[in-house]
């Protein structure tokens, strides 16, 4: 029975997490382009959510987290390849952040930003594959000092939230 409530509690916190990622990434929405002048440029606010549930509950919940949001923001604000763009660079984040906090070398911000780098990353391999050009690569570099500034804002919120939101066993 007590292993039955601690399964339901989890999964409604984990709901909560997603619930949260949804309404940052409709914040998002709301808000003027930032670098107007760079296409496909975002803050990354949904993932104060994602370093969240991986600090506080593990990678494979981080995953269904990420996977339930990339979901149903495509859905919402989207289409199919946003969807596979940001699912590419959603995985490749993950995982880059995993192997980070596993390594626990980094703090909070430095896992963050590796996975704010690693998702830009993520997204120009497709557009690599996609458009069937090399060239689109250079944009890696305005994307890794974006990636960079927000990686360092989303990681010092989720740092943020991983100390001060209490969750209960």
């Amino acid at each position: 029975m007590r292993s039955n409530r601690s399964k339901i509690r989890n999964l409604t916190q984990l709901s909560m997490c997603v619930s949260v990622a949804l309404l940052l990434a409709y914040v998002e929405v709301l808000i003027p382009p930032i670098y107007s002048a760079i296409p496909g440029i975002k803050m990354g606010l949904p993932n104060v959510a994602i370093i969240f549930v991986l600090y506080r509950f593990g990678v494979r919940e981080a995953a269904a987290v990420s996977l339930v949001r990339l979901a149903v923001v495509a859905m919402l604000f989207g289409n199919p390849m946003t969807f596979i763009y940001s699912l590419a660079g959603a995985i490749l984040s993950l995982c880059g952040m995993a192997l980070l906090r596993r390594a626990n070398l980094f703090s909070t911000v430095g896992v963050s930003i590796a996975g704010g780098v690693l998702h830009n990353f993520g997204q120009i391999l497709v557009a690599m594959v996609l458009l069937s050009t090399a060239e689109i690569g250079y944009y890696m570099i305005v994307l890794a000092v974006t990636g960079t500034v927000s990686g360092v804002l989303v990681g010092l919120c989720g740092a943020f939230a991983v100390v001060r939101v209490p969750l209960k066993p």
